[in-house]
């Protein structure tokens, strides 16, 4: 993680970023801190995680938010790349997921295409959520 970090600091230097380690589903770091954001991207990430750890991730997610924030989440489908931990994410049980923390649905786009060149079996689900 601090190899991605370093080079994310690399390309995209500035002292408006607060660059942090943390990781889902816990985001101990974030959530002891009592961080709050207008927005929170959760990109290529979500399906990272088995059922159990989305559940126990979107209430401490939903928790970073502020009042009328917006969380947007990529949903990947398609074949798993080998050496990849990867596990089937439903559009609808995210949405159910996050309605269950008081997150209410804004935005659905599904089969979303890849924007990888020769990754046309992949496919996306964009979702924006807002806290009322």
């Amino acid at each position: 993680m601090a190899e991605l970090r370093a080079k994310a600091e690399a390309l995209h230097p500035s002292r408006q970023i607060e660059w942090r380690d943390d990781s889902l589903p816990d985001l101990a770091g974030l959530v002891a801190r009592k961080a709050r954001f207008d927005l929170i991207m959760l990109t290529a990430v979500w399906m990272h995680l088995d059922p159990a750890q989305r559940r126990r991730a979107m209430p401490r997610i939903t928790s970073l938010l502020r009042e009328a924030g917006v969380m947007i989440l990529s949903l990947r489908h398609g074949p798993v790349p080998p050496g990849r931990l990867m596990f089937d994410v439903a559009a609808d049980e995210t949405i159910a997921l996050a309605g269950q923390t008081g997150l209410r649905l804004i935005l659905r786009l599904d089969n979303q295409p890849s924007q990888i060149a020769g990754k046309s079996d992949v496919t996306w689900t964009l979702l924006a959520f807002t806290k009322p």
